[in-house]
C-alpha cells in the first residue's frame, strides 16, 4: 500500500506451519529469508534506487531488544549497508524503569532520538516486527520527510481511521487467554485497569514465538 505522502510500505507475512523434521526447517528458513530479501528489494526500487547502499533502522517488538535482530544486522551490514537498531524506552540495554514508561509516545522516544538526529535530507528503511510496527507508524507520521521506506514484519499496522491503539485492542480481544500461556500481565494501577506492561514466559517463547528456531538460537534469547 502507498500512502497519499507516497511513502512505500511494504507489509511482510511470515506464518510458515511448524517443521516436522530438519530438511523441512532449514526449507522454511530459506523461504523466510527469500522473503525478506525479496521485500527490501521491493522497497529500494521504490525508492528509486535500487543497489543503492541504504541506512536500515531495525525497531524490535514487544518484551525484545535491538539484540533480536542480530542475524539481520550482520547481513545488512556484510552487504555495505548501514544498520541502527534502538532499545525501545524499558528495553534491552535502555536503563530506564518500565513503571515510568506512562505513554507510547515515551516507549518510542529511543526511535524517535534517532529520527530527529538523521543530518538534512538523510532517508531511512524502517523495519519493525510485531509491536514495533506502532513506532513505526509513529515515526512515519513525525517525520515522514526522512523516510524512504517502512517494513512491517508480521508487525501491527494501524489505519488512517482509527485510533492508533485499535489493532492492539482487536488482536487482544480476539486472542484467548490460553495462547499467552504463561505471560506475565502487571497491573500497576489496579487489576481493573488495562495492563501496563508484559513479559513473555520461557513456555511462551517455545512454543508461540522461536518453535521455528534452533535451540541455539532459543538458549540465546
Amino acid at each position: 500500500a502507498t500512502p497519499q505522502n507516497e511513502l512505500a510500505v511494504v507489509a511482510c507475512l511470515l506464518h510458515p506451519l511448524p517443521p516436522r523434521s530438519r530438511r523441512q526447517r532449514r526449507r522454511q528458513k530459506e523461504v523466510r529469508r527469500k522473503v525478506v530479501c525479496d521485500r527490501i528489494e521491493e522497497a529500494e526500487k521504490m525508492d528509486g534506487g535500487a543497489g543503492e547502499k541504504k541506512h536500515f533502522v531495525l525497531v524490535h517488538g514487544a518484551c525484545h531488544g535491538a539484540w533480536c535482530w542480530y542475524k539481520l544486522a550482520t547481513l545488512l551490514s556484510a552487504a555495505g549497508h548501514r544498520v541502527t537498531a534502538p532499545d525501545l524506552a524499558a528495553c534491552g540495554t535502555d536503563t530506564r524503569r518500565i513503571q515510568g514508561v506512562e505513554t507510547f509516545s515515551e516507549y518510542s522516544q529511543p526511535l524517535t532520538e534517532v529520527m530527529s538526529g538523521l543530518p538534512k535530507g538523510e532517508k531511512v528503511v524502517l523495519v519493525g516486527h510485531s509491536l514495533g510496527g506502532l513506532s513505526l507508524a509513529l515515526a512515519m507520521d513525525r517525520f515522514p520527510e526522512k523516510v524512504a521506506a517502512a517494513v512491517f514484519v508480521t508487525a501491527f499496522m494501524p489505519d488512517s481511521s482509527s485510533k492508533p491503539s485499535h489493532v492492539v485492542d482487536e488482536y487482544v480481544k480476539r486472542t484467548p487467554r490460553a495462547s499467552w500461556v504463561d505471560t506475565h500481565l502487571s497491573f500497576d494501577r489496579g487489576p481493573d485497569k488495562p495492563s501496563t506492561s508484559m513479559l513473555f514466559g520461557p513456555n511462551f517463547l517455545s512454543s508461540m514465538l522461536y518453535q521455528l528456531c534452533s535451540p541455539e538460537v532459543y538458549t540465546y534469547v
